[in-house]
């Protein structure tokens, strides 16, 4: 077990756990990421529909992914625990580059990817927990994923390389595969692999992994 703390840290190996289920793209990244860095953790599945009441006493809001350190500081947002992350590990280890245009360049990936889950999700709570769905509401975010898509493809198609970052995997990377297969698994209507052909060869190459194949949850949609 390889265990990572802070610079100045004395206190040794760190325990932290994570809440949240694996079929959300987000706790998912957050423990492949976890997981690629060789950092030990314990993990909480639980659900902020039928656990919300567990989870309030770290994170207010009642959602996942949360990130308890051994200190039992709480970290919110997968931005921001990846963030954490990147620091404990060190810059050379770190799977986003530390300053200038690469940088911003894979945060927008990130960045364009976590919206497309964002909106992933709610146009499945908007099908599975109303009676009678705001035609508006899915034509929008039926609208923004298809775009999303199409503006990923085209970026990815431009890479010539195995990741994002070159031959070494990133956030960029992980985080896409982890959106691709929940869009694929809640709207497969959304997702034709035809039309995205980088998008999915890049998810696939992902999923391959071991990290990827371990920490995976088939999606359950909850109960309206």
């Amino acid at each position: 077990m390889d265990c990572r703390v802070k610079p100045g840290n004395d206190k040794g190996c760190q325990t932290m756990f994570l809440i949240g289920q694996y079929d959300s793209p987000f706790v998912r990244r957050v423990a492949i990421a976890l997981r690629l860095y060789g950092l030990a953790f314990e993990h909480k599945p639980w659900s902020t529909f039928g656990d919300a009441d567990k989870i309030a006493p770290y994170n207010p809001l009642r959602r996942v992914p949360t990130l308890v350190l051994d200190d039992g500081e709480a970290l919110i947002e997968s931005t921001v625990i990846l963030d954490y992350l990147d620091e404990l590990v060190g810059p050379e280890k770190a799977m986003l580059p530390r300053s200038g245009a690469e940088r911003r360049r894979h945060l927008r990936i990130c960045a364009l990817a976590s919206g497309l889950g964002d909106k992933a999700v709610s146009l499945l709570y908007e099908r599975v927990l109303r009676k009678e769905q705001l035609a508006l509401w899915v034509e929008r975010c039926q609208a923004q994923i298809a775009d999303v898509l199409k503006a990923l493809e085209a970026e990815r198609a431009r890479v010539t390389t195995p990741y994002w970052l070159g031959d070494r995997i990133g956030h960029a990377d992980v985080v896409v595969a982890c959106v691709v297969r929940f869009t694929r698994e809640a709207h497969p209507l959304l997702f034709e692999p035809s039309r995205y052909p980088s998008l999915s060869a890049h998810a696939d190459a992902c999923e391959a992994l071991a990290p990827f194949r371990e920490i995976v949850q088939p999606l359950a949609p909850p109960k309206g």
